[in-house]
């Protein structure tokens, strides 16, 4: 995770069973690590590397999730904290070779994970009852109307 002061872990996006090897993929991951969201898109948009689209909405479904959830987090501020690449499984095929032999082909793929980390919006501000009392007789003042 980053090590930055302030900064917390707001939403994460997991992509199973990528048709791609972990090392492809890695090398695309490695580029993005500790960027700005808007930068780390960038690269990715115009990398030529087949993991990067894959790990390009990858990121923009973070993103998404970071702005759904829970805690207000404003979007300029997220980075990539933390992202990895692990293997998964391989799809085990045969190809024909000459004398009747049969060589194994294995088409692997990868579990794919980013973490983003921003600063949390500012708590708003404790309401006293004399606040409440107004926005409840304002509220009130329109349906009346």
């Amino acid at each position: 995770m980053d090590k930055s002061p302030g900064l917390t872990m707001v939403s994460e996006a997991t992509l199973k069973y990528h048709r791609c090897s972990a090392q492809k993929a890695r090398l695309v991951v490695d580029q993005i690590r500790g960027k700005n969201v808007n930068e780390a898109l960038g690269l990715l948009r115009f990398s030529p590397k087949e993991a990067s689209t894959a790990v390009e909405k990858l990121v923009r479904s973070a993103v998404a999730n970071a702005q759904r959830g829970a805690e207000k987090v404003d979007v300029d501020t997220l980075r990539v904290g933390e992202v990895y690449v692990g293997p998964g499984p391989s799809l085990k095929r045969f190809r024909g070779r000459a004398f009747g032999r049969a060589f194994r082909v294995l088409h692997r793929t990868c579990h794919i994970t980013v973490k983003l980390v921003g600063k949390p919006a500012p708590p708003a501000p404790a309401q006293t009852s004399r606040t409440r009392r107004k926005k409840a007789e304002a509220s009130a003042a329109e349906t009346e109307t």
